[in-house]
């Protein structure tokens, strides 16, 4: 019997803190090199292990015995943010997968990702329905209040089978809005959108280590709007998500940011202006993060209708001499180009030949270009410069950090602002056709203003 306990003994560290694998497969095995796993946080995802994929397009992680039971993240392309997906780890399992570029993400074996993935399935088929009976048109009490107890039943039943298991926390949350009766389709719709994110708790550790809030907030806010006034209901949209967060300053931090990165990469000014001056920039300043804090204000400051940012330059006076003044200075001119170029910049060197043929077949009193070059090399910058003597032409040593091209949030180039004759902002164009075709499209009337 002494011998047996011993033995026991022996085996038993060896089966509490066993390592557990993820074995996958990519389809088609071609088209994969390797495998990044990384946990993810709220705040980042935190490298874990690597694979390389094999010929048959197999991989297989050991995962460390003290691993964090969570979210992971596979990610098997670049660029990573765009290639990759999520898994729930909970490290008393081996999980098997496949991948497929056509079909998506099938699991073999893990019995959390296995009734995530039915639960999906389930809902997706069950919404189908409901789409399906209001696009007939039809009244019919019977088969509404079928199709909403099996949703009722489905959801209860995946509450209680993932019950203690890490899922259990996405499955609530997921819950889905249920009537109490036959509710027409706009009264249907306007439901959803009032408890959307009614049984979301924001303080939830599992749903904030993982792109859950992200996903979650992003589809509320721009998922419910008016097509007649989509700024609006942005707005709005952000409001209900900034009070269901709650008292949870840091994942409300994080979700404003986001929306805030999102409206502001879409060039929204109206909506990014919104997040940052009402919420995200007090926030910003009181977290100390002074990168977040002045990306903010200087992109609002440079938001169409606002005054460019004033800096010096350097112009030709009557003797032709040159002499320092300012942007703000400029006249003789009803519209001035501000182009952000760099001499390393394939895009710039193919683009400034263009802007100098266009610029050329217009009157100097209509457009004059001020040329900032975010730039280390001096010597080639005045090389390239003599090319284009009609520009006014600032060095901006330092490249990305440059005084100029901060105040102007420029974060690639080329990048152009079209001002009018008081230095206004009146265009911030993607590339040299959209601005030629902004500026052809402005009136006689316009241009003399």
């Amino acid at each position: 019997m002494t011998r047996k306990l011993l033995f026991l003994l022996a085996i038993l560290p060896s089966v509490l803190f066993a390592q557990h694998t993820i074995k996958g497969t990519f389809t088609p095995a071609k088209e994969f090199e390797y495998a990044f796993l990384y946990r993810v946080t709220a705040e980042t995802s935190l490298f874990v292990a690597n694979a390389d994929v094999a010929q048959d397009g197999t991989f297989e992680i050991t995962l460390d015995k003290n691993a964090i039971p969570g979210t992971y993240r596979l990610v098997y392309a670049q660029p990573q943010d765009q290639f990759n997906f999520d898994i729930i780890v909970n490290n008393t399992e081996d999980i098997e997968l496949k991948y497929d570029l056509e079909n998506g993400l099938t699991f073999d074996k893990s019995s959390e990702n296995k009734l995530y993935s039915s639960y999906k399935r389930s809902l997706a088929l069950i919404n189908k329905s409901i789409r399906n009976y209001y696009n007939t048109g039809k009244e019919d009490k019977t088969g509404y209040s079928k199709i909403f107890n099996i949703l009722k039943r489905t959801q209860d039943d995946f509450e209680k089978a993932s019950d203690s298991m890490i899922v259990n926390h996405f499955i609530k949350a997921y819950r889905p809005y249920m009537p109490n009766g036959l509710e027409d389709v706009r009264t249907f719709s306007e439901n959803i959108k009032s408890h959307y994110l009614s049984h979301i708790d924001f303080g939830n550790e599992n749903l904030q280590n993982s792109n859950f809030l992200v996903k979650t907030t992003i589809d509320y806010t721009i998922g419910f709007i008016d097509q007649n006034n989509p700024d609006a209901s942005y707005m709005e949209n952000v409001d209900t998500v900034v009070k269901a967060i709650g008292d949870n300053p840091k994942i409300k931090s994080i979700l404003l940011e986001v929306l805030w990165n999102q409206f502001s990469v879409e060039n929204n000014e109206v909506v990014a202006n919104y997040i940052g001056s009402k919420y995200l920039l007090d926030i910003a300043l009181a977290n100390n993060n002074s990168v977040l804090a002045n990306n903010i204000i200087y992109f609002k400051n440079v938001s169409i209708g606002n005054l460019a940012p004033d800096f010096n330059l350097e112009v030709k006076d009557k003797e032709d001499k040159m002499k320092t003044s300012k942007l703000s200075a400029l006249d003789g001119s009803n519209n001035y180009l501000i182009f952000f170029w760099s001499t390393t910049c394939s895009h710039c060197l193919k683009e400034i030949p263009l802007l100098k043929e266009f610029i050329q077949a217009n009157k100097k009193e209509d457009i004059q270009v001020i040329a900032v070059a975010l730039d280390n090399d001096l010597k080639h910058w005045k090389d390239l410069t003599s090319e284009y003597p009609d520009f006014i032409h600032v060095f901006g040593e330092g490249k990305w950090n440059n005084t100029i091209g901060n105040q102007y949030n420029v974060t690639s180039t080329p990048s152009y602002f079209l001002l009018d004759k008081n230095k206004k902002i009146i265009s911030k164009p993607y590339d040299i056709n959209e601005f030629k075709k902004y500026f052809e499209s402005l009136s006689t009337v316009e241009k003399k203003e």
